[in-house]
């Protein structure tokens, strides 16, 4: 008896430590979400800092940490075990903001695009070494908790960047979306030095999957670069169906590749699972259509409504907020009746967003009457589905595949990200836009949309479902 009660006192100390642990991973990932969306808000202010290069350029600063990031998350966590969580944490946030430094002194777009590849690896290494040490710090029963807290700070990031961002480059100039990671980052490995404890997981025959970690990068990148270039004179259409179909080529020769090498990028057996294999595809249709969406959003404010930096980052931000609320609702949800109904409804309900900004909005600004409603329409879809098809993903896989595929997700979501990228700026990316060149950027959005709904149909999480599979 006085043994269990001095293990609870024990515990109930130990509490405040950890949510000092998970402060400063929540500081450290907020930095790295904000970072993402700020770009979104001023990727014309730093286009028009290099007027020697082009949209399609610059899109290579998204896409480039895209690609990257896609590549590098699974294999990371990894990494944070063999050499230390801690030491990775810091060492993953001290790259973030020495590449952050890099990107606001870049004096080119090409500097630009090198300095996010290196921002894109730092946060790949603080990532999952974050969430490391938050789930150590705390005991195994607060974790659901815990895990609630910590995707609200990724959503949170989201909602809040584009009001920020915006904020930011008004006052001090885009550069400063970059430079304001450098005080935060200091502070986080300030606290982690006094605050976090090493923890280890020896590895001892851990090897990187170097070739398919290249296959990855560079087949997403020649799909990237065909659909960016598909306008440009520089290149005729065969040399770009030629780089399409090498990219598609690469991605597909990573199947033999991973029945050979002992220790793949990730194990294709987890496809097996129904569940997996079509949350992640669907998670690839959606995450094109959703970042379609949000980028066409501040071309829209910005070249037809002419609206200042700040108000168009404000004008965003409602249907990020959105998000936080419904997925919270859309899980007590889920719990009772599975994913499957929300995905459907949300996938429906986005394609229905996407048909009022294709047929409502126009040149006259009426924010009110003519982009809320849309914007509140398109938060809660991405409420729905977004978390729904995190958690599809997971649901049913043993629990030595937690991490791998909560990487192989979030992995596809980002080579949906930077193929949406790609298709906006090969409608959207030019100076003069008029209300008829968002036709094909909206179409394509409530096309994916609707694919991403039949993708949900074979989704089966239904609690019954779970049950069977403990039996």
């Amino acid at each position: 008896m006085n043994s269990n009660i001095q293990q609870l006192v024990s515990a109930n100390k130990a509490i405040p430590a950890a949510w000092r642990v998970f402060a400063i991973a929540s500081i450290a990932i907020f930095m790295s979400s904000l970072d993402t969306t700020i770009l979104y808000a001023g990727f014309n202010n730093i286009l028009s800092s290099f007027p020697d290069s082009t949209a399609a350029d610059l899109s290579w600063a998204m896409s480039g940490y895209s690609i990257v990031y896609a590549a590098m998350l699974i294999p990371a966590g990894g990494i944070a075990d063999k050499f230390g969580r801690k030491k990775i944490f810091t060492l993953g946030t001290l790259l973030f903001i020495s590449a952050s430094f890099a990107c606001g002194a870049a004096p080119s777009v090409s500097w630009l695009i090198v300095a996010r590849v290196f921002q894109s690896i730092g946060a790949c290494l603080l990532t999952p070494s974050a969430l490391a040490l938050v789930l150590e710090a705390f005991p195994r029963e607060r974790r659901s908790v815990i895990m609630g807290a910590w995707g609200a700070v990724g959503a949170l990031a989201a909602a809040l960047g584009p009001g920020i961002g915006s904020w930011i480059i008004d006052v001090g100039g885009w550069q400063w979306a970059f430079f304001i990671n450098i005080p935060i980052g200091l502070f986080c490995i300030w606290q982690s030095l006094a605050v976090l404890h090493e923890s280890v997981q020896p590895r001892a025959h851990m090897r990187l999957d170097l070739v398919g970690m290249l296959q990855l990068v560079v087949g997403v990148g020649a799909i990237a670069f065909a659909i960016v270039e598909m306008k440009s004179p520089s290149w005729n259409p065969y040399e770009l169906t030629a780089i399409l179909i090498l990219g598609w080529v690469l991605l597909a020769s990573y199947i033999p590749w991973a029945k050979f090498y002992p220790e793949p990028l990730f194990d294709l057996s987890l496809f097996k699972n129904k569940t997996f294999l079509f949350a992640n595809l669907a998670g690839i249709t959606f995450g094109i259509a959703f970042s379609i969406m949000f980028f066409s959003f501040f071309f829209w404010m910005k070249n037809i409504w002419h609206l200042s930096q700040s108000l168009a980052g404000a004008s965003v931000m409602p249907g990020p907020l959105m998000v936080v609320p419904t997925a919270l609702v859309a899980g007590k949800i889920a719990s009772k009746v599975g994913h499957r109904p929300l995905l459907i409804t949300g996938t429906m309900t986005y394609a229905l967003s996407g048909l009022w900004f294709l047929m409502v909005p126009d040149t006259t600004p009426n924010y009110l009457a003519t982009w809320l409603p849309g914007l509140l329409l398109s938060g809660i879809s991405v409420g729905l589905v977004m978390p729904s098809l995190s958690a599809a993903a997971m649901f049913g896989l043993p629990q030595k595949d937690y991490a791998v595929g909560s990487a192989i997700n979030h992995a596809a979501r980002q080579i949906g990200t930077v193929i949406g990228v790609s298709i906006t700026v090969l409608f959207l990316g030019k100076a003069l836009l008029k209300p008829g060149d968002f036709i094909p950027t909206y179409s394509i959005h409530i096309a994916l949309a609707l694919i991403t709904a039949m993708l949900c149909i074979p989704i089966n999480t239904h609690p019954k479902q779970l049950a069977n599979l403990t039996q």
